[in-house]
């Protein structure tokens, strides 16, 4: 049955003005047309040159196309936000909506593609078939752990970015916030012991970042709804044929071999990274009074986080951080993938390596340092646009380093470039907004 959401005056802005306006993203033409000659020029005959061109380099699509610059959202609707499997359709109002923000932020031409397929092979023939066409795939709403095959074998199939925002985006911002959380704390990513609560996409490639950053395996538990992932639980040999990714978590994790559940992992920790579901009572007070002092904690499950924060600070916690707007330290992907992906394309890479992400990381801790790190700012916010093009640069220069790059420019020409993509999206949507291309909403009876 459907939630029913109409009380909630955000809802019944969304329902109104998605109705209005019918979707939330468009094409415009790039090219003028100044007479019926330029139909000659951009179609027939003249485009024949063009494909002829990229025919003898296929390479050369990302010169002579817009291909260079488009990212296609792709969903089965099989995980969408907190709605679980929903299908394709009621996934492409989410699907559209992280497709406005690509342009807005990023400057990125994104489309939404909802997708209605059998099972993952399907989805990994669907996706591939359609890399002629694009710059690279955010994967979106896919349910676990048939996301971490798809974009496991998409990565490693296909020649331009494959991405799970999921799994990458939401580990890279928290690797962000963990950065400064440490700092704040007098604390180091590899002698601390963190607690991952929840093992679905987010955290288990939150535990596969953290480790590339410098995170002790030894010093890292995993708590699923069994309990702390180790070598001897009772269903460690079905997780090696069902989930092989928490399986391999349940050899390199937790080097004292920690029993039990939540509270036995708590235990002296250092920092709580939960993604575990809707709260407030899945995590108790005295859960967090049992970390070490001025411990770090993360409670990301929305709309409800895993414990209120402020009974996580009344418990001891030093910094807190949520996935809501209305907390301080929001851990947003909002902030990352349009930045990644603005710097993916820019370098023409090939891939999104676990690196560039861990560069990205840095550089958004990085600008909140800059502009005055606090208990109750570790993160940035959506407004500081800024931080984009910078975030930008410092992948695109990751990929140039790694050898993923078609095309290499400096960390400071990469920089330009974002800031002149993000800036022309930013002044698009602001002169076809005050010209009345683009309509006020209507007003809420």
């Amino acid at each position: 049955m459907a939630k029913d959401l109409s009380k909630d005056e955000h809802s019944r802005k969304a329902l109104s003005y998605s109705k209005f306006y019918g979707g939330k993203v468009g094409t415009t033409p790039k090219v003028p047309v100044r007479s019926l000659d330029d139909f000659s020029i951009w179609y027939t005959p003249g485009v024949a040159a063009v494909s002829l061109a990229v025919q003898a380099d296929p390479e050369s699509s990302f010169d002579y196309t817009g291909r260079w610059n488009t990212i296609a959202v792709v969903s089965d609707g099989s995980r969408v936000l907190g709605l679980g499997n929903v299908g394709p359709e009621s996934s492409l109002p989410v699907m559209e909506g992280k497709a406005l923000i690509y342009n807005y932020l990023g400057g990125v031409n994104a489309f939404a593609l909802p997708v209605r397929v059998k099972d993952e092979e399907h989805l990994i023939d669907v996706v591939k078939a359609l890399e002629p066409s694009l710059g690279g795939v955010n994967l979106e709403d896919i349910e676990s752990p048939k996301c971490f095959e798809v974009l496991d074998r998409l990565r490693a199939e296909m020649r331009i970015p494959v991405w799970h925002d999921d799994q990458q985006g939401t580990a890279g911002v928290s690797l962000a916030g963990l950065y400064n959380a440490l700092e704040l704390t007098g604390r180091r990513i590899e002698d601390s012991k963190i607690v991952l609560f929840g093992s679905g996409a987010a955290n288990v490639a939150a535990a596969r970042l953290f480790m590339e950053a410098g995170a002790d395996a030894k010093e890292i538990l995993v708590v699923d709804r069994k309990g702390i992932l180790h070598p001897e639980r009772d269903d460690i040999d079905q997780l090696s044929v069902k989930n092989k990714w928490k399986y391999e978590l349940a050899l390199t994790t937790n080097g004292d071999k920690v029993t039990g559940g939540l509270s036995e992992a708590l235990k002296g920790a250092d920092v709580l990274i939960a993604a575990a579901g809707v709260g407030p009572d899945l995590v108790k007070k005295e859960q967090v009074a049992s970390m070490n002092r001025r411990a770090i904690v993360f409670l990301m499950a929305n709309p409800i986080p895993e414990m209120w924060p402020d009974d996580a600070i009344a418990a001891g916690a030093e910094v807190v951080a949520t996935g809501r707007s209305d907390y301080p330290n929001q851990v947003n992907n909002s902030l990352l993938f349009p930045a990644i992906f603005r710097g993916a394309l820019d370098a023409r890479s090939r891939t999104i390596t676990d690196t560039m992400v861990i560069a990205a990381a840095k550089e958004l801790a990085r600008h909140v340092r800059d502009k005055g790190l606090t208990r109750n700012h570790i993160l940035p916010t959506m407004t500081e646009w800024e931080v984009y093009p910078q975030v930008a640069a410092a992948v695109a220069d990751a990929a140039v380093r790694e050898g993923h790059a078609r095309r290499e420019l400096t960390r400071d020409e990469f920089l330009k470039t974002a800031m002149e993509m993000i800036q022309r999206s930013r002044m698009t949507m602001d002169a076809l907004t005050r010209s009345g291309v683009i309509a006020e909403p209507p007003e809420q009876g």
